[in-house]
């Protein structure tokens, strides 16, 4: 019987240590990295309430237009050529994320997990300045923790992490044309904290394009709180490439390791 005994619990220790990862399932991880799902916005109900700010043309360059949109399943986020945010800039985000009006916000040395989806279309183009399509950032900072872009060297574009912590450095830099036109699957994961840790990855159905990740660089620039911003935020800089365009989200959920 104590033979017994130990051999199931062998197999049952077996069992969960090779439990297979599921994007998005929080019963899926074990141990060390047990992620609770802490926000996961039903955009046909949560609406924009799913958002604790709506930075939809703040500047009122084009008071006749509506830019951010909560449709039936996804997160619509419309850019015209003329927006203006400033007067060599552009910006139609969102900011931070709640729950019935619970903020979730990113406390020191927490580490937090970002799955979502997103569609990008031919006109949202790379710029040689900056086009950002995430960002973390504290309150009262103004430099951003992270951004994840869009950017152009000559012709080619790419999407990819610049780490404004460890001096705007790049990670996991891939090639924007291929993703274009279809969902693809985001995650990111990220410690925030002194020396904080990032990795993301990008699928392309069942392709993992980018897997990603450093650590030991300062990923807390200061205040209380760190928050997402995800929409379209880019340079007037380079205006060759800009287009009245649009981003598209869906079935976003968030993670805290507790």
């Amino acid at each position: 019987m104590e033979l017994f005994n130990r051999r199931t619990a062998m197999r049952g220790a077996l069992a969960i240590a090779t439990t297979p990862f599921v994007a998005g399932v929080a019963s899926a991880d074990v141990g060390a990295m047990a992620f609770v799902q802490k926000w996961a916005p039903n955009p046909g109900s949560a609406g924009l309430k799913a958002f604790v700010g709506i930075e939809d043309d703040r500047a009122n360059s084009h008071p006749s237009a509506t830019h951010i949109f909560a449709e039936s399943d996804q997160y619509r986020f419309v850019m015209h050529k003329s927006d203006r945010d400033g007067s060599d800039r552009q910006r139609q985000e969102v900011r931070a994320i709640q729950t019935n009006g619970t903020r979730h916000d990113m406390k020191k040395n927490e580490t937090w997990r970002f799955n979502y989806q997103m569609y990008i279309p031919s006109s949202l183009k790379g710029t040689s300045s900056f086009t950002h399509i995430f960002q973390v950032k504290h309150t009262g900072v103004a430099s951003p923790v992270v951004t994840m872009s869009l950017f152009r060297s000559g012709s080619t574009e790419t999407v990819e992490m610049r780490l404004f912590g460890a001096g705007q450095a790049k990670l996991g830099s891939t090639p924007l044309a291929p993703l274009r036109n279809k969902w693809i699957d985001v995650e990111i994961e990220m410690k925030v904290g002194d020396s904080g840790s990032l990795r993301y990855s990008l699928k392309d159905g069942g392709t993992t394009v980018v897997n990603a990740s450093r650590s030991g660089f300062d990923m807390w620039l200061g205040g209380d709180q760190a928050h997402p911003k995800w929409g379209i935020y880019r340079s007037l800089g380079d205006s060759g490439q800009l287009q009245d365009t649009y981003l598209l989200l869906r079935n976003m959920k968030a993670y805290r390791n507790e």
